[in-house]
């Protein structure tokens, strides 16, 4: 396929339920493929929290899949994640062929925890390739491709999965950043050379509906940080807990911004000293920039990315807001935590360069 015009689907889901992960990390692929005369289009659920019109503005072609109506009964053999669909498989893959229309796809990109095999299977007719984006291993897929950018993914944690021709991409080293987290790296990385701790960045994902903002903020409240330190919270527009956080900071001892829906979050890690954030994919940003992190494990499907980074030591996981902040306040009183922080940057930094995305373009345009 090197040197044809590609044309791309992609079928992702962002609501409260299930954050803006997915979708984000699609947008960033089918950036980079536009970059490169691709014509991308995202098929996506109408759901509340969904990202259809930022898609849009992104400059994309959307194609919205009808509200889901009443819960549908989970069948044998379902993936554990299948309620996120909102609707039964096969009519969700009918629903995606009728939006891709008539004329075939060259790729058919699908990131989402509910689909598997059978809904691959489905939709081949629409579709030249397919390529799942997954984090779990924990389903069959039908596909040519499949990307798993988890530090310490191996090809055959999804031997028995795939078939036997499809093409692994695991790892970090795939780990699917914008173009500016490579960019601003050499900086990043230079800033850390003599770690402190001024500015702290709190990021607990686009949607955070269980309100683990509010619980770091209060932690935060409760402790004894240097006293010119600076908090910066990063939440999405579509938050649940928006004003309440809102409200929060401003009551904070500590000098406190919230930030929404912010586009610079490279140049606001690159400016952070530490992060307290959710283990999802914004780790792999952190990471690129060497920016030291304790990772809350929010939901069980965050916990083996979590783990894997503290034993790698570019990371410290804790289970809770009161955990991480105890665990600051620690090496705080020890004197410690500037070689904590020069520990974390080095083993964040070796985990994920930020050239994910020219890998995985590479495999698809050279793919067959």
């Amino acid at each position: 396929m090197s040197g044809e015009r590609l044309r791309v689907a992609f079928r992702a889901d962002a609501s409260i339920e299930i954050g803006t992960g997915h979708v984000m990390r699609c947008l960033t692929l089918a950036d980079a493929l536009r970059r490169q005369g691709t014509d991308c289009v995202f098929i996506c659920r109408a759901m509340a929290g969904d990202l259809l019109a930022d898609i849009a503005s992104r400059g994309h072609a959307t194609r919205a899949l009808p509200a889901a109506g009443s819960p549908v009964a989970r069948e044998e053999g379902d993936p554990a994640h299948a309620h996120w669909l909102g609707v039964d498989w096969a009519r969700d893959a009918q629903e995606t062929r009728e939006a891709l229309g008539a004329e075939s796809v060259d790729w058919l990109v699908v990131d989402h925890y509910a689909l598997d095999r059978r809904w691959e299977e489905a939709v081949r007719p629409s579709c030249r390739r397919l390529m799942v984006i997954d984090d779990l291993a924990d389903r069959r897929h039908d596909c040519e491709l499949l990307l798993d950018q988890t530090a310490g993914r191996l090809p055959q944690d999804y031997a028995a999965l795939v078939p036997a021709g499809a093409k692994m991409l695991a790892g970090a080293r795939y780990a699917l950043l914008r173009p500016d987290f490579a960019a601003l790296r050499p900086e990043s990385l230079a800033r850390r050379r003599q770690p402190r701790l001024g500015r702290l960045l709190v990021t607990m994902g686009g949607v955070d509906k269980d309100d683990a903002t509010g619980r770091v903020l209060a932690a935060l409240d409760a402790c004894a940080l240097p006293p010119d330190m600076q908090i910066t919270v990063v939440m999405g527009p579509q938050a649940p807990w928006l004003a309440q956080v809102e409200a929060r900071a401003a009551r904070m001892r500590h000098a406190t911004q919230v930030r929404v829906g912010v586009s610079d979050m490279a140049r606001l890690m690159t400016d952070s000293d530490l992060a307290i954030g959710a283990a999802g994919s914004t780790s792999w940003e952190r990471c690129a920039l060497g920016l030291p992190s304790i990772l809350l494990v929010l939901a069980e499907n965050q916990r083996s990315l979590a783990e894997g980074l503290h034993r790698q030591v570019a990371a410290i996981a804790v289970s809770s807001a009161g955990e991480a902040v105890a665990f600051m306040e620690q090496h705080l009183r020890g004197g410690t935590l500037v070689g904590l922080l020069q520990r974390l940057s080095a083993g964040a930094a070796g985990v994920v360069d930020g050239h994910g995305v020219s890998r995985v373009l590479h495999d698809m345009t050279h793919h067959g």
